[in-house]
């Protein structure tokens, strides 16, 4: 600062320096034209390599997430054995004689939709007994079906099949 060749400015309690430009020698119009043509053209290369950097990355990452030929080999294999199995089981399928004819399937479906209506019937009339038992009874629903020995649905786990 003291040669001249930078000058200082002071801020407050901070000082900056920073080239002397009068030094420089000063450049035409033509010259700047120049330049900025130029660092037009460098800034599309930059782009254009930016560009070209993301795709090859990308497929990079694609190559990197795709199986090898021997894990493919290893996955065909897998997936010959599991169809050879699903073909067997289907073929013991086809061959057995126990099929059940849709006649036979509707029959057992109407019994079973008779059967849970009479559940769900049954187990409604013995609720209203019960009920209007225990409205007299001095102790709880618990005790009650411990001293007469009731055993609910519940206490086994067992539930009426829903939508039939």
């Amino acid at each position: 600062a003291q040669q001249g060749r930078v000058r200082e400015k002071t801020y407050g309690k901070q000082k900056i320096y920073f080239a002397d430009q009068e030094q420089l020698p000063a450049t035409s119009d033509a010259e700047l034209c120049g330049l900025d043509g130029e660092i037009a053209a460098l800034s599309a290369k930059v782009q254009a390599l930016q560009q070209s950097c993301r795709q090859m990355e990308a497929e990079l990452k694609d190559l990197n997430s795709s199986m090898t030929t021997s894990e493919m080999a290893e996955e065909i294999k897998e997936l010959k054995k599991d169809c050879a199995n699903y073909t067997e089981k289907l073929e013991r399928i086809k061959s057995a004689t126990n099929h059940v004819t849709p006649e036979e399937k509707e029959k057992v479906c109407g019994e079973q939709k008779l059967y849970c209506r009479e559940w769900r019937r049954r187990k409604r009339m013995a609720t209203e007994l019960l009920d209007a038992i225990l409205e007299g009874y001095p102790k709880s629903k618990k005790q009650f079906f411990e001293e007469v020995g009731i055993e609910t649905d519940e206490d086994h786990n067992v539930a009426l099949p829903a939508g039939v």
